[in-house]
């Protein structure tokens, strides 16, 4: 009789933890992007740039500069909202905010191949334009920039709130499950970081309970010998990192020509 129960309760355990895991792996793209809405402002110049046949619509700062940035935002970031940062920080540069996929005005669904490929497509259309590119990724964008950096020539290179990868914070969240056979969109940092040359900069929250530090930390150790630094902003957390006087002025520090 005990042994019966138990057996029950067995395949009820089962049963419950495949469901969840199916639910999990079917669902799983909308724990990681969470698209906005398309913002009407018109106080900024706005460009449309075509990749893969989608549209994306981006926002441009100071256009004609020499030198350029490319900005790519957090997971469930306006990018619009960063404009008067970066205008403050870094008036040298044109710096291009542009939706991903799916968000604010762009065309499309994200997706890691989706968004890698952007990356790259916008750098060739811009490449052209400026003498010299650098890349800023906050959060999921830092991932993005990381790999651009791996596959282009990059001047500088800024990551706030970055992460080795997907992958090992989405195990660490769900223990009981083999991510790494579940997870399509994994953002392994900490591969395409040992191909990074070029100066980069991290830029870590004091009190961030999302990215935890040893992810942070475990991404530093990736890159050569002498090509990233890094900062921390006390106090900050991981959503309010861009709100602390220290995170401007470290990125303009870095950025100087």
């Amino acid at each position: 009789m005990a042994l019966a129960v138990l057996l029950s309760l067995l395949k009820i355990i089962v049963a419950v933890y495949l469901v969840l895991g199916i639910c999990l792996y079917a669902a799983q793209r909308s724990f990681i992007y969470f698209s906005v809405p398309e913002n009407p402002a018109g106080d900024i110049a706005v460009e449309h740039l075509d990749s893969d046949g989608e549209r994306l619509k981006g926002w441009v700062i100071d256009e004609g500069r020499e030198r350029a940035v490319l900005y790519f935002g957090g997971n469930a970031e306006d990018v619009y909202f960063s404009a008067d940062g970066f205008r403050r920080a870094l008036p040298g540069y044109t710096v291009y905010l542009v939706n991903y996929r799916g968000y604010g005005g762009s065309t499309g669904s994200p997706s890691q191949r989706a968004l890698f490929a952007d990356a790259l497509n916008i750098y060739d259309m811009l490449a052209g334009r400026h003498a010299a590119i650098s890349a800023v990724g906050r959060s999921l964008g830092s991932g993005i920039a990381v790999y651009l950096a791996s596959q282009r020539p990059l001047e500088r290179l800024v990551l706030s709130t970055p992460y080795d990868s997907a992958l090992s914070i989405a195990q660490a969240m769900y223990p009981i499950y083999p991510m790494s056979l579940m997870l399509k969109d994994s953002y392994r940092s900490v591969d395409y970081a040992t191909q990074v040359q070029v100066p980069t900069l991290l830029l870590l929250a004091g009190d961030d309970r999302i990215v935890p530090a040893a992810h942070s930390i475990r991404l530093a150790g990736a890159f050569v010998d002498g090509v990233a630094e890094r900062v921390v902003i006390a106090r900050a957390g991981h959503n309010d990192l861009s709100m602390y006087p220290g995170y401007w002025d470290a990125i303009s520090r870095f950025m100087e020509p």
